[in-house]
């Protein structure tokens, strides 16, 4: 059975009973929708866990001891383990659950989410968390360092220039190209834009009240991951870009409502909003199309080649990340220190 939301307020008797539910709403509207999902995943992995390790429910507050041996149970590869060590069983219960992949040992990062997630529920229902004490945060600490491994890129090549041209060529004129040009344009040019922030744009986010003049549309995103609800600066489109939106918006006849939207096998614009899982689909139809890979590229070669290419023109990191709305410079310098040492002159030394 799903576990309780674990974004809900505890209850306040203090409250009525229609206060308490405008305030359980309240975290519900003020939390992004990703992160509600990611919440659930990890409640129902750390809930499936105990109950394969421990035979019981979670705790509120839970013991430290728990806290610690989660670490541990997700610290090591399990395949050399014996059948009889507790850990592997617990692993393969879950594997069974399909809430585990493998007995390989996580990366770091979907540990320190899954530890992240179970300290929030902590605060959000106002106790203590175990994951704060000393002792485990050594342990933390260890595993996070006995585990490390280099970062997965999150696409396997950036999408730049060149082969954003590529996949343009594909889009020929149909209602269906418009839309995938579109979509490829601004979320290339606008900064490399993720999926659901490009899949959560509506019509009233554009202005193109300069367009006919000067050429520029303008996009106001209402939150990203870096940012919050009203706070996300406007964002510009120029060029050819500009021009592939309005010629979307023109050709779809969109007046209001979601900005992206599948098209009927009929060629017919429907109503509802693209899925963030439709921009992979035709990111990986373009590539196709282009001739090549379907796995040459994921949605995120967008943002990656955005910041490639700006490395590789010249542009200074401070204008890149204006438009990239990345909160971290070590994040954004990442792409600009792999074109920076590939230009180096001291990596020619040997001829």
């Amino acid at each position: 059975m799903k576990p309780p939301a674990p974004y809900l307020p505890v209850p306040y008797p203090a409250l009525s009973q229609a206060d308490q539910e405008g305030l359980s709403d309240l975290y519900i509207r003020g939390t992004p929708v990703n992160t509600l999902r990611a919440y659930e995943r990890d409640l129902l992995y750390v809930t499936a866990w105990k109950a394969a390790r421990f035979s019981t429910a979670l705790d509120w507050p839970e013991a430290e001891a728990t806290a610690l041996a989660f670490i541990l149970d997700h610290a090591r590869d399990l395949n050399e383990a014996p059948g009889t060590d507790v850990a592997r069983e617990t692993a393969e219960a879950l594997i069974a659950q399909g809430l585990r992949k493998s007995l390989t040992c996580p990366a770091p990062s979907t540990l320190d989410r899954r530890i992240a997630s179970w300290l929030a529920f902590h605060r959000m229902k106002n106790l203590t968390s175990p994951f704060g004490t000393p002792q485990v945060k050594q342990a933390r600490s260890k595993a996070r360092r006995a585990a490390a491994r280099p970062p997965a890129p999150k696409s396997q090549h950036p999408i730049t220039r060149d082969i954003l041209e590529q996949l343009l060529t594909t889009c020929r004129g149909r209602r269906q190209d418009c839309r995938d040009r579109a979509i490829l344009m601004l979320g290339w040019a606008s900064g490399g834009r993720r999926r659901s922030e490009i899949t959560g744009l509506m019509r009233e986010d554009v202005s193109c009240k300069e367009f006919d003049d000067k050429g520029l549309v303008w996009l106001s995103l209402l939150e990203t991951k870096t940012t919050i609800k009203g706070e996300t600066p406007r964002l510009v489109l120029k060029g050819r870009a500009a021009q592939a939106l309005v010629h979307w918006i023109e050709v779809a006849q969109i007046r209001d409502g979601p900005l992206f939207r599948p098209i009927s096998k009929a060629d017919r614009v429907l109503t509802r909003r693209l899925s963030p899982d439709a921009i992979y689909q035709i990111v990986k139809h373009r590539l196709k199309l282009a001739g090549l890979p379907e796995d040459f590229a994921s949605p995120h070669g967008l943002r990656s080649g955005f910041l490639t290419q700006a490395a590789l023109d010249g542009a200074p990191i401070q204008a890149a990340m204006r438009l990239s709305l990345h909160r971290s410079m070590v994040q954004a310098q990442k792409y600009y220190d792999d074109v920076d040492i590939a230009e180096n002159p001291a990596a020619d030394l040997l001829g």
